[in-house]
C-alpha cells in the first residue's frame, strides 16, 4: 500500500511564486512518475504536468513556461515550482504517485 501526502498550497498574490511536494511512502517502487492536477472552480479535474520515470516532462499549454515539474528520487517526491502565478490558476491542486492520490491543496491567486 501507498500513501501519497501532498504539501505546500495557499495564498498567493498574482506574479508570485509557490512550490507543492508530493511524498510517498509504503510500498514504493525504484522508479516512479509524479502527475499533477487541478480542479478549477466549477470544472473538471485536468492535468497540469507530469514527470515520468526518467525524467521526460509533459506540461499543459496554459502553465508551459511557468510551471516546472522535478523529482527527488531519494526522498520520492515529486515538486511543481509555480512562477508567475495568474488568477486563472487558482484552484485545487492533486498529484499521482502509483495511482495513488495525494489530498488536494487549494492554491488561492488574489491580491
Amino acid at each position: 500500500q501507498v500513501e501519497v501526502v501532498l504539501s505546500g498550497g495557499g495564498l498567493v498574490r498574482p506574479g508570485g511564486s509557490l512550490r507543492l511536494s508530493c511524498s510517498a511512502s509504503g510500498s514504493v517502487e525504484r522508479l516512479w512518475a509524479v502527475d499533477w492536477w487541478r480542479q478549477l472552480p466549477g470544472k473538471s479535474r485536468e492535468m497540469v504536468a507530469s514527470i515520468t520515470s526518467v525524467g521526460r516532462t509533459w506540461y499543459h499549454d496554459s502553465v508551459k513556461g511557468r510551471f516546472t515539474v522535478s523529482k527527488d528520487t531519494t526522498k520520492v517526491t515529486g515538486y511543481l515550482q509555480m512562477n508567475m502565478i495568474y488568477p486563472e490558476d487558482t484552484a485545487v491542486y492533486f498529484c499521482n504517485m502509483f495511482g495513488t492520490w495525494g489530498q488536494g491543496t487549494q492554491v488561492t491567486v488574489s491580491s
